[in-house]
């Protein structure tokens, strides 16, 4: 007999499964998260999973005087802007998600990390030809003899080549484009996504090489698939900024390893993304002095104090109507108290 397939819903956020469409999440209380998938009730999950939790050997306990705390360093990418937000690098066996909006430059900041890696990296890209990927590394003079490149989107084949390779960097591109045929789920579901994600992660941690995983965004900013998604890996890094202008910045919003408080910051150029080391003279390049309405002020963005430049303009108002008030770049409510001392102590109506 021929199992049939079986219609289920995903919570977008928690990943719990429910047999029928709610508007709400019983198990994380999220509005409107429940996604269609489709299950494959043939399919062993459970073994599935099993089988992949007896990949890691079981650890004795040790007393904490006698741990090496050298052992789990971190190791530059050889990338400054990149090891300022990981802390100094990428530490072994860890896994990160890195996040951002289409064409941002996601892949070409993994590509001249993989270049400048010391040892053989791979690059997975199931999204891309390797054709493509071709390309962008010559723009980027990224071909380099130790870094491989493998086209696939089925998850046993990517094991494999880590089987055959044993590289000691690996980038996905992307966790959503993979697939794993045991888990009975269409690409890029909940279920493939979380699926996927857990092996992935055994695997860094049985072989001691850290995994960097590319996510989608959704149209509201945030990573795409499961919550359960960011809980599973080390650390989340969200790749920031407009398409058409040169400026990228990079946070942490997890990091199991270091603070979260760093930016980096890149510009896009010609030849790829290169760090901005002096971000005010950028900032500041273009200003004209002596022009009315024109300051420069410092803020702060974590730890990291930037020089900006601060543009106000008026215009006065006709027919006494309620004066209009809006801020880009600024909090309104910061906006809205300043403006208030400015009414109190420089008596400025």
């Amino acid at each position: 007999t021929v199992a049939r397939l079986k219609i289920v819903y995903n919570c977008s956020d928690c990943g719990a499964q429910f047999p029928k469409w709610t508007g709400k999440c019983t198990a994380c209380g999220a509005w409107n998260s429940l996604v269609e998938d489709v299950e494959d009730p043939s399919a062993n999950h459970i073994s599935s999973l099993a089988a992949g939790v007896a990949l890691l050997a079981s650890a004795p306990a040790q007393r904490i005087g006698e741990i090496d705390a050298t052992h789990g360093a971190p190791r530059s990418t050889g990338i400054d802007e990149l090891d300022r937000v990981l802390g100094g690098g990428l530490v072994p066996g860890s896994v990160t998600l890195l996040g951002g909006e289409p064409g941002i430059g996601k892949s070409t900041l993994l590509l001249q990390a993989l270049a400048a890696w010391p040892g053989r990296t791979l690059y997975v890209s199931a999204e891309e030809s390797a054709q493509q990927v071709r390309l962008r590394a010559e723009r980027l003079d990224a071909v380099r003899p130790e870094l491989w490149l493998l086209s696939e989107t089925v998850l046993p084949h990517v094991i494999a080549a880590l089987d055959e390779l044993s590289p000691e960097l690996v980038v996905i591109d992307s966790i959503q484009t993979l697939v794993d045929p045991e888990l009975g789920s269409s690409p890029g579901s909940v279920v493939q996504v979380r699926g996927c994600a857990h092996r992935l992660v055994m695997e860094a941690k049985k072989r001691n090489v850290p995994v960097i995983l590319v996510g989608h965004v959704t149209k509201e900013g945030g990573l795409a698939g499961p919550r359960v998604l960011e809980h599973v890996v080390d650390t989340v890094l969200q790749f920031e900024g407009e398409r058409h202008h040169a400026l990228r910045l990079l946070r942490a919003s997890k990091h199991r390893f270091g603070p979260t408080t760093e930016l980096g910051l890149f510009e896009m150029v010609e030849a790829g993304l290169r760090g901005v080391p002096d971000p005010s003279a950028l900032f500041l390049s273009d200003r004209q002095t002596g022009v009315p309405g024109s300051v420069v002020v410092p803020t702060l963005e974590g730890q990291r104090p930037l020089m900006v430049e601060l543009q106000v303009l008026t215009t006065e108002l006709k027919n006494d109507l309620p004066p209009r008030r809006s801020a880009q770049g600024l909090d309104p409510g910061r906006l809205a108290m300043l403006l208030a001392v400015l009414g109190q102590r420089a008596k400025a109506p």
